[in-house]
C-alpha cells in the first residue's frame, strides 16, 4: 500500500517539465512529494535529493512556475463566485441605464425628423409660385367650361 502512495505522489511530480519517473521517485524519497514542496526547496535541496545541479536548477524553476500557475488558478476559482454575484447585481442597473439612453436617443431622433419635415415643408411653401396681383383682382368673364351650351346667353338669343 505504501508503494502505491509513493507511485501516485511520483505521478503528480512528473507534471513538472524535466521530471521523469526516476527523478520523481528520488524527490518522493527526499520527502519532496508535492509541486509546492519542490518549488520551495530550491536547487540546493534538490541536489541533496540526488538530482544533478544543472537539472536541479531547471526543475526548481519549472516547479516554481507551475506552483505559481496553480496558485493563480485556485485564486481565480475562489474569486469566480464573488465576481459572478457582483456582475448579477450590476446587470439590472446596466439594463436600466441602457434603456434610458435608448429612449433619449429615440426622442432626439424623432425631434430631429420632425424638425427636418417642418423645414422641408417651409421650403416647399416658399418655392410655390404666388398668384400675381393682376390675376387675383380680375375675375374671368363668362361661363365656365362645365356650363352647358343651352345655358349660355348667346345660345338663348340665337334660339329666339
Amino acid at each position: 500500500m505504501a508503494t502505491g502512495t509513493k507511485g501516485s505522489k511520483a505521478s503528480k511530480l512528473t507534471a513538472i517539465p524535466g521530471v521523469g519517473a526516476a527523478t520523481a521517485k528520488k524527490l518522493v524519497d527526499a520527502k519532496l512529494d508535492t509541486v509546492s514542496k519542490v518549488a520551495a526547496a530550491g536547487a540546493a535541496k534538490l541536489v541533496k535529493a540526488g538530482i544533478q545541479a544543472a537539472m536541479a536548477k531547471k526543475v526548481a524553476a519549472a516547479a516554481k512556475k507551475l506552483d505559481n500557475a496553480s496558485a493563480a488558478a485556485k485564486k481565480a476559482v475562489k474569486a469566480a463566485p464573488a465576481k459572478a454575484k457582483a456582475a448579477a447585481k450590476k446587470t439590472p442597473a446596466k439594463a436600466k441605464a441602457t434603456a434610458s439612453k435608448a429612449t433619449a436617443a429615440t426622442k432626439s431622433a424623432a425631434k430631429k425628423t420632425t424638425d427636418n419635415a417642418k423645414n422641408l415643408a417651409a421650403k416647399v411653401k416658399s418655392k410655390a409660385k404666388p398668384k400675381s396681383a393682376s390675376q387675383s383682382s380680375t375675375k374671368k368673364i363668362g361661363p365656365s367650361r362645365n356650363t352647358p351650351l343651352s345655358k349660355m346667353p348667346w345660345f338663348r338669343n340665337a334660339k329666339k
